[in-house]
């Protein structure tokens, strides 16, 4: 195992710790539910680099079809859409506490999310369609690079113009403006832990995926 595993996992116990030990004043509606920042938006940031290491790769394989951008592509995908279901979660257990529902339509936020995943479950459909690794890999990079791109509006320019419950939307103030200075002393490690915990992920599921494949064509 290389060095920096172990610094990941060091840095993440101690993002952890401090996200459940460390002082935060009462915040009005939030009180300490508002610890779940330190988990709930890094997920979502760690989901959007890891789609963006699935868009590289699939650009890379439309420019020289190997392989191995294709499975590089894919495990990105998979390893971001399980931390996109984690970010939805977390999202459920934070509105039960804050809003009183464990999900609510109304909110545009919480269902373009969903739909957001949705477009990337479908990514996961359209490979399985196709028996041909050649032709199920030109398709999918082709379909990766349009669904990345919807990611940024349905996450944050839409719901910003929307009327939603969330903080930074239409006639709501911003997170930094309700909430205490505190939060930043573990909330932008949590942002570096998280993601380094996404790539280290990947990097498994990658590798995984390539013996999958030697064995294949072996």
């Amino acid at each position: 195992m290389k060095i920096w595993k172990y610094v990941v996992a060091i840095w993440m116990t101690l993002v952890i710790s401090a996200g459940f030990l460390i002082y935060i004043p009462e915040i009005p509606i939030l009180e300490q539910t508002a610890r779940n920042i330190f988990f709930h938006v890094p997920m979502w940031m760690t989901m959007f680099v890891l789609f963006l290491i699935s868009f590289w790769y699939s650009i890379q394989y439309l420019n020289e079809p190997k392989p191995m951008y294709d499975v590089k592509a894919s495990s990105a995908a998979s390893v971001g859409v399980a931390f996109g279901i984690c970010g939805l979660l977390t999202g459920s257990l934070w509105a039960r506490f804050t809003w009183g529902s464990w999900w609510t339509f109304a909110e545009p936020k919480m269902n373009l999310a969903a739909l957001a995943l949705m477009i990337y479950v479908a990514y996961f459909v359209l490979r399985s369609a196709f028996d041909d690794h050649q032709k199920r890999a030109k398709l999918s990079a082709v379909y990766n690079i349009f669904a990345v791109t919807t990611i940024p509006f349905l996450l944050y320019v839409v719901p910003r113009q929307l009327t939603s419950l969330h903080p930074g939307a239409d006639g709501n103030p911003a997170f930094s403006e309700i909430t205490a200075d505190e939060l930043r002393i573990v909330l932008y490690p949590a942002f570096i832990g998280f993601i380094a915990l996404g790539y280290w992920i990947y990097d498994v599921h990658y590798r995984y995926n390539k013996v999958k494949l030697d064995i294949e064509n072996s």
